[in-house]
Order: structure tokens, then sequence, then C-alpha cells
């Protein structure tokens, strides 16, 4: 199976309607800050849950207005997008907006790829490295982003307070180039 990762244009925007898939919550990263800097453990769930995130319905001008987005193809078909944000916090990292791999896809480097394939547009924009956010009960999204090279540059216990996930965390990360 051959990869392409193409940037979306008006040629291949319909890879935008990539449906999202359901992904497993089986834990959750805890972390803390000391005088060592960010600490984490994992907290496996006795239950594994199920989710699927709303569609976006995103729109190309929209997307290329506050940055751009990828698409890995195969055999013509879009398998996997990224979105990125050029300005985000107004910091000079490239933000990773929205990632998404189809589930017949995770877990064969599709995502690192289209993560490198945004390298040198972000060097080209003057970023000096990736940032992206991953709820705390994402267990899978945190252990990949660490994975990935990525760090932990922070943590919000507020975002969810006052929905149907309070309690929940959202966790700040940090890859340089």
């Amino acid at each position: 199976m051959a990869i392409e990762i193409k940037r979306i244009t008006e040629d291949n925007e319909a890879a935008l309607r990539l449906p999202n898939q359901p992904f497993k919550r089986f834990g959750r990263l805890l972390v803390t800050y000391t005088e060592a800097g960010w600490q984490h453990q994992e907290q496996l769930s006795a239950e594994v849950a199920e989710q699927t995130f709303p569609e976006e319905n995103y729109q190309l001008q929209d997307i290329d207005a506050v940055g751009f987005a990828l698409g890995a193809f195969t055999d013509g078909q879009c398998v996997a997008l990224a979105t990125f944000e050029y300005d985000f916090h107004f910091n000079r990292y490239l933000y990773l907006a929205d990632l998404k791999v189809n589930q017949a896809f995770r877990r064969q480097g599709i995502a690192v790829q289209l993560l490198q394939a945004a390298e040198p547009i972000a060097k080209a924009h003057g970023k000096r490295g990736l940032c992206t956010i991953a709820q705390g009960s994402n267990l899978g999204a945190n252990r990949f982003y660490l994975a990935a090279g990525f760090c932990i540059g922070g943590l919000n216990t507020n975002d969810y307070r006052f929905t149907s996930q309070e309690g929940d965390t959202d966790i700040y990360y940090y890859r340089e180039f």
C-alpha cells in the first residue's frame, strides 16, 4: 500500500469530508508539574468505551484563511487528514488543529507522515515546531503524541467545566523542529 501525502486544494477538497470514525477510550493521562518539570502517568479504565467526534464540515476557504490541510491518499482515496493553523496563540509553533486516520489505516505510520509533510510548510512560514492539544481522557492520542516526539508543555483543567465532560483536561503538546 503506497501512501501519498498531498496538500488539500480545490482539486482534492472532497478529502475534507473524510468522516470521523470511532476510537477507543481506555484510560487517561494524568499530568502534574513539579520543580523537575512535567510528569505524567497512565491510568487505565476498568471499561473500554468508544467515541466518535462530531463531523467538522470543513470548508477549504476557511482552512486556507488560517492555515492548510494535508491528506494521505492511497489509490486516489483519502484515508487520513490533518489540518493546521499558523497563528494559534501567536507563538512560533504551527498548530495541529485536527488529525484523523481511518480505522483500517491506523497504526501504520500515516499520522507521522502527515506531521513530517507539514514541517517544510511550517518552516517556510517561520514556525519552529508543532503544537497541539489532546484530551486527558484520550490515552491513545496522548500515547501517540509522546511517541511522535512531542513534550508536554501545559495542562488546562477548566475547558470542560459546565459541560458533559466536566473533570476532563486538555494537555498541551509541543515538538520543535
